[in-house]
């Protein structure tokens, strides 16, 4: 759910690239951590960087020749999404290849690496796999052929006959992303093999399935499907029953995946956030583990979208994190943790500074899982 343009508004940068004989880079990466921005266009008036490594868009300073430029602060290790907006155009930084992708547009992409690596660095650490199905849906709505895709993690050294097998993590991804968010964005994969390399989690399985139980809600405008309670509560409840009634079985029967609740677990963020607590807490049979990261709770009655709380009373986690720095969802997460609460549910509220974006949850994953699989106290 973050800000990105239409796919078409990358061709139009293109021409800029023309206006400039002398090589420059466009994003380059600082070594104090800070990174300079430049753009190449003599004939705009304005210029500025929307990304989130910072709350406001930098203004960027044109030159003699018409180069724009700006310098960020010092930024902490990590990918930033960014676009140049040009005399109030969104345009792609048309000097790099680096562009982030969901359903409704796209952004480019820069990272400032860490010393040591951070964890969504690759590194030279045994790394897990990625494969991804497809399963016919009888129940999700608007799919190409009924086809829903999921993708599975296998940790590093998997062994497809362990006896007991895996536990298993249904990671769940944002209103707009693709079902591989958490891999392509994310990078969830690298995360968990440099967490797995170190003892901090268990070696698990990931399932990320595309979190659409109504296609619809994804191609409706967002302000036209985020304001519509009947909209949100088909979406939530068709995936709901596509999850427990499709994908986790035939996940079951592709892996080795481990029994007991206790080694099973769902997670996400923003929308995702939303389908993780709400199938979590009224699937605690089945869920020891559940947590939301910047949920989009907004417009949902939890007394009437929860089962009897009494089972998700014996969760061993249900973790709520949202970031501060302006996240509009903060209100009503702050209403769940209430309303979890008031329910005598284990809840532990996480705020932490940051957006409604990727920096906040690839944060959040790497605070969730090693909380995941540990044995009872």
């Amino acid at each position: 759910m973050r800000r990105v343009l239409p796919l078409t508004l990358m061709l139009a940068a293109i021409p800029t690239l023309a206006q400039s004989s002398t090589p420059f880079n466009s994003h380059e990466v600082n070594s104090n951590g800070t990174i300079t921005f430049r753009y190449q266009n003599a004939a705009a008036s304005k210029v500025t960087v929307d990304t989130d490594a910072v709350s406001d868009p930098l203004v960027m300073q044109k030159d003699s020749s018409g180069l724009w430029t700006v310098t960020t602060k010092p930024l902490p290790a990590n990918y930033y999404n960014y676009t140049f907006v040009v005399d109030g155009v969104d345009q792609l930084d048309p000097m790099n290849g680096d562009a982030t992708r969901n359903i409704v547009g796209l952004s480019s992409s820069v990272l400032v690496p860490g010393k040591p690596p951070a964890p969504w660095e690759i590194t030279q650490i045994p790394h897990g796999n990625v494969t991804r199905h497809y399963l016919t849906t009888y129940i999700a709505r608007g799919l190409a052929m009924n086809q829903e895709p999921y993708w599975v993690y296998t940790p590093p050294n998997y062994d497809a006959k362990r006896k007991g097998g895996y536990p298993v993590l249904y990671l769940l991804h944002g209103w707009s992303d693709y079902g591989d968010a958490w891999l392509t964005v994310g990078h969830a994969n690298l995360i968990l093999d440099s967490l797995i390399s170190t003892g901090s989690v268990a070696p698990m399985i990931v399932v990320m399935p595309q979190g659409y139980g109504d296609y619809s809600f994804v191609t409706t405008p967002h302000d036209d499907a985020w304001k519509d309670p009947a909209k949100i509560t088909g979406n939530l409840t068709l995936f709901s029953k596509m999850l427990t009634e499709e994908i986790i079985p035939a996940v079951n029967r592709e892996y080795p995946i481990a029994s007991g609740r206790e080694n099973h677990a769902i997670a996400g963020l923003s929308m995702g956030g939303q389908e993780a607590l709400i199938i979590g807490v009224n699937h605690a049979g089945y869920f020891a583990y559940v947590g939301g990261f910047s949920s989009a709770l907004q417009h949902l009655d939890f007394h009437q979208q929860m089962m009897d709380p009494g089972m998700a009373r014996g969760l061993r986690v249900l973790w709520v994190a949202c970031g501060t720095g302006d996240d509009d969802h903060i209100t009503e997460n702050r209403q769940f943790v209430s309303w979890a609460k008031i329910n005598k549910l284990p809840v532990v509220p996480t705020e932490m500074e940051g957006k409604h974006t990727w920096l906040v949850w690839r944060e959040s994953l790497i605070r969730f899982t090693p909380q995941l699989f540990r044995s009872k106290k």
